[in-house]
């Protein structure tokens, strides 16, 4: 008996971009488009009609704003959600909203119908939609109610206390919905930096950035090359920028280059955690690594650096909670994780490991 087929429907208004789309997932045995809407309205009749598995939706359709488009289709049934979205800062801006609110990923559009005609153009299209269809497949739970309660201040600390520890996250697909959830948990007056390569391409960590210092108590910015390491502070690495650091003196400062991707990665979180337990900071400085929702195996080498040179402690988000398992998994399996938590709960674990209470 044959396996049926992941249904599609694409939400877009533009003619050629529908096409091309289309040619690409009709290419492969196991998809198939059955529906095209133009606007929301047909969206939204089409989708109840059609029952499709996954929409590619553009974030900014005509007439209604894609991403409320996006807000209304997920609360008329259960699809699997990937956004296509152009550099632009509006539309950078609307997709990191769009992914908060619950869209699987996303699609940068191409500059031409030429670049999306490339092979690797092509692959990335049919895999995030393959695994958005396996993500439905495999319910997981983001909303559960955190344990550790959300630690508001008047106002951000602009100097915090002694840097006591540095946090090295990894992470990839449903990071940022997954980060909007847990970073607002972190107190302001925490003795740590904490450093994140969440794999996006450039514009779109830097609307990440912002989108997470509004809603924290944390300073949380898209990391510049060579700044300090402060307490208090989110540093995210920029899209197709490694991640590394040096000793300047006492202080431990950010370096970004675009040296060759790692895995196709660039930022790498094997890259920026190899370089930090590479480098020779204060012996008082703790580490911990974390590794949270993603595909592939990066941050796996890194942790196993951070082990074997920093003692780091490692935490990995667990399976339940995870929008795709195969960082954290990576890293239980090669036996270099202390303790797998569910998302709401990492602030605490770190907090607690750290001796910190919120």
């Amino acid at each position: 008996m044959m396996e049926p087929k992941i249904k599609v429907l694409i939400v877009e208004d533009s003619v050629v971009m529908c096409r091309v789309l289309q040619r690409i997932l009709s290419n492969d045995s196991e998809i198939e488009v059955v529906g095209i809407a133009r606007c929301c309205e047909d969206a939204f009749s089409s989708a109840k009609e059609l029952k499709p598995d996954v929409i590619l939706i553009d974030v900014e359709i005509p007439l209604v704003n894609g991403k409320s488009c996006l807000a209304d289709l997920m609360a008329q049934g259960s699809y699997a959600v990937i956004v296509l979205s152009t550099v632009s800062p509006e539309q950078a801006n609307d997709t990191i909203e769009s992914l908060e609110i619950g869209a699987f990923d996303f699609i940068k559009k191409p500059g031409s119908t030429f670049e999306m005609s490339s092979t690797g153009r092509q692959e990335e299209v049919i895999n995030k939609v393959k695994m958005a269809y396996e993500s439905l497949q495999r319910p997981h739970k983001l909303n559960k109610k955190a344990k550790c309660p959300l630690i508001k201040h008047p106002d951000k600390i602009k100097d915090p206390v002694k840097m006591e520890y540095i946090i090295a996250v990894g992470i990839s697909t449903g990071g940022p919905r997954s980060l909007s959830k847990i970073i607002p948990l972190f107190p302001a007056d925490i003795p740590a930096a904490i450093v994140v390569v969440q794999h996006m391409p450039p514009s779109f960590t830097a609307s990440l950035a912002r989108r997470l210092n509004d809603n924290s108590s944390l300073i949380v910015k898209e990391a510049t090359d060579m700044e300090e390491l402060k307490p208090g502070h989110v540093y995210i690495a920029p899209g197709d920028y490694h991640l590394t650091f040096k000793k300047s003196g006492n202080k431990v400062i950010i370096r970004l280059n675009q040296a060759p991707p790692i895995l196709g990665l660039r930022p790498s979180a094997d890259v920026m955690m190899e370089s930090l337990a590479k480098t020779d900071f204060d012996s008082n400085i703790g580490v911990v690594g974390v590794v949270m929702t993603g595909m592939g195996s990066d941050g796996t080498k890194g942790l196993k650096s951070l082990k074997e040179k920093k003692k780091a402690y490692v935490i990995a988000q667990d399976e339940e909670t995870s929008i795709v398992y195969g960082m954290p998994r990576s890293a239980i399996r090669q036996g270099l994780v202390d303790a797998v938590v569910p998302l709401q709960d990492i602030p605490t674990c770190i907090m607690n490991y750290m001796g910190v209470r919120g």
